[in-house]
């Protein structure tokens, strides 16, 4: 998996602490995951692409990255995480759980951030995106995704999970933690698939849209409701 020098200088004191903050987050995120309940809805053509030669991009709202990375069951994901210090806990974080990382964002260092994405998504690496992150606004799918996906030639793949029961934590995305013995419920939308000069503001929304709608069914299914949308 990528590793490389931080972004962010760090001192020796934040490194250890930064050490300890990811390993103590990721082993969190392993025992609630053991924990809960996951089933998948919508999965058959990501499934085929993860063992096959399609590689794609997955994109959610950044308020269920806690267990997405268990939506995943591919060979190699990147992941960009922005070029703060936030990033760098959140970078270690993934790395620790099996998922690489390219660090930039939609804005600072975006550049440089779309240029590695693109290396990586040539040399055979699905991505993953919270088109809203890192600091919002809150469901907005920000140029990058759009970018990302039309320079790498990826089709994008909406996704969204819902849990009952769970908190939603005071954070800007409004985070969604399932709790314990909780049943979560994870749905796919169908592959989108972006012209290489696709804009953002056309193609925004409608990756907007198919995230909003695997959310609305993904409630559904947790409240017990077996609505077809």
């Amino acid at each position: 998996m990528a590793g490389g020098a931080p972004a962010v200088p760090t001192s020796r004191s934040d490194d250890f602490r930064l050490r300890f903050l990811s390993a103590l987050a990721a082993a969190v995120i392993r025992t609630l995951r053991a924990t809960v309940r996951m089933r998948f809805h919508g999965d058959q053509t990501i499934r085929s692409w993860e063992q096959g030669e399609q590689r794609f991009l997955l994109a959610f709202w950044h308020r269920h990255m806690l267990l997405m990375r268990y939506a995943y069951r591919g060979k190699r994901m990147t992941v960009l995480s922005s070029r703060s210090r936030d990033g760098e806990l959140s970078s270690r974080v993934l790395r620790r759980l099996g998922i690489d990382t390219s660090r930039g964002s939609t804005t600072r260092g975006g550049a440089m951030g779309l240029r590695d994405l693109v290396r990586r998504a040539r040399e055979g690496s699905d991505l993953g995106f919270t088109p809203d992150g890192p600091r919002g606004p809150e469901r907005k799918v920000q140029p990058g995704t759009v970018l990302a996906a039309a320079v790498c030639d990826l089709p994008v793949i909406p996704a969204a999970l819902a849990a009952r029961p769970a908190v939603e934590l005071p954070s800007w995305d409004r985070l969604v933690v399932p709790l314990p013995g909780s049943r979560v419920e994870v749905v796919y939308g169908a592959p989108i698939r972006l012209p290489r000069d696709a804009d953002p503001a056309e193609w925004g929304p409608r990756i907007e849209s198919a995230i909003n709608e695997c959310e609305a069914r993904a409630e559904d299914l947790a409240r017990g409701r077996r609505t077809v949308r």
